[in-house]
């Protein structure tokens, strides 16, 4: 993924200004700096939620506001640092959404589908909490289904916002390992905006925002 000379602002007043970076493959890169200094703004443009006033953004050769909804979705997927999913619902349900971009309306899940989201559950180690309700479950399980959730749609490109926020030490390094296989193993580029000094060390690229 990369940016291109973007600028954004709010009510014309700017807070990004004529960004370049490139985002790449088998890589975490965290993006730090102060509050306010449009770390949580560049993942909402790099994740469509925003658009640049100015520059563009490419992915895979191509401007990310040019591929449709769905096709997006299969390339990019957003963690949340608070991920409304309904705690009623059990994990393996909740990971499988991860395979909605890649069906048509009223169609089920497929027999490769699952196996997919079997597969996701076991590198994740939640295969034991399939059948939990996510209500059930530690904030680092939690935050482990979210992610689950984003490799299942076998995205490109993983962002995520402060994933080890509010999580003790030991939680956050596991979520830490999940980031770097993701990476490292899987070969995805993963972006994370984070405040932990711990998961910007971790990073194989820091991007530093004044």
């Amino acid at each position: 993924m990369e940016v291109k000379n973007i600028k954004f602002g709010y009510q014309n007043k700017p807070l990004i200004n004529d960004l370049s970076i490139s985002f790449k493959k088998h890589k975490i890169t965290s993006i730090i700096g102060p509050n306010g200094s449009g770390k949580s703004t560049l993942l909402m443009l790099l994740s469509r939620i925003y658009k640049a006033s100015e520059g563009k953004i490419i992915l895979d050769n191509k401007n990310i506001w040019d591929y449709r909804n769905k096709d997006f979705a299969k390339k990019v997927a957003v963690v949340h640092q608070k991920n409304n999913i309904q705690g009623d619902l059990d994990v393996k349900t909740i990971v499988g959404y991860g395979r909605l971009p890649y069906l048509n309306y009223h169609q089920s899940l497929s027999s490769d589908d699952y196996k997919i989201i079997e597969h996701v559950l076991q590198i994740t180690k939640l295969k034991e909490y399939a059948h939990i309700p996510l209500i059930n479950l530690s904030g680092g399980q939690q935050q482990r289904v979210a992610i689950a959730r984003a490799l299942a749609s076998d995205a490109h490109v993983l962002l995520a916002d402060e994933p080890t926020g509010n999580l003790d030490e030991t939680t956050a390094d596991e979520i830490i390992a999940l980031l770097k296989k993701t990476a490292h193993e899987l070969g995805k580029c993963v972006v994370v905006v984070t405040h932990s000094k711990h998961l910007a060390e971790e990073a194989d690229e820091i991007l530093e925002i004044k």
